[in-house]
């Protein structure tokens, strides 16, 4: 039994990880050219979502940061995902609040519901790494999957 506790405290440690990818406390912040680049490629494929994740989505910022030094290890290669991360989930905040703004009160209540949902079911998602996993190769893997499922919109 104090296996699955340890587990469950783990689990909850990746949760915090996890949760806070913008923090400047878990490793550096996006430059303005990894911004720029995700950015530039989200608005070259907005028509076209798949060739866009298959062009924009760890090409253009998590790839090339785990292929240097810094990158390498397991918590390098989960800071570079949080970087991308962090890219991806400004860009989804501010398309949230764009859409919000469009909408009435009711509506606005729904989408508001259906964003909680959404991390949720995120964070659901990404914490079972450590689950299935159980081993420091999921903290790189939960990041990676928060990076590819963003969705903490204002």
């Amino acid at each position: 039994m104090v296996g699955r506790h340890v587990l469950t405290g783990v689990a909850a440690l990746l949760a915090c990880i996890v949760s806070a990818a913008g923090d400047a406390q878990t490793g550096r912040k996006p430059t303005a050219q990894e911004i720029a680049a995700i950015r530039s490629c989200a608005a070259k494929y907005r028509e076209d979502l798949d060739e866009g994740e298959r062009n924009c989505l760890f090409n253009l910022v998590a790839t090339p940061c785990t292929n240097t030094p810094a990158g390498a290890s397991n918590l390098g290669t989960a800071d570079c995902y949080r970087v991308e991360w962090a890219i991806w989930d400004e860009l989804l905040n501010e398309n949230f609040k764009e859409l919000r703004e469009t909408l009435d009160d009711a509506q606005a209540v729904e989408l508001r519901e259906m964003q909680h949902a959404w991390i949720a079911y995120r964070d659901t998602t990404c914490n079972f790494y450590m689950t299935k996993i159980n081993g420091t190769m999921a903290i790189p893997m939960a990041n990676a999957c928060a990076a590819r499922e963003p969705g903490d919109a204002a």
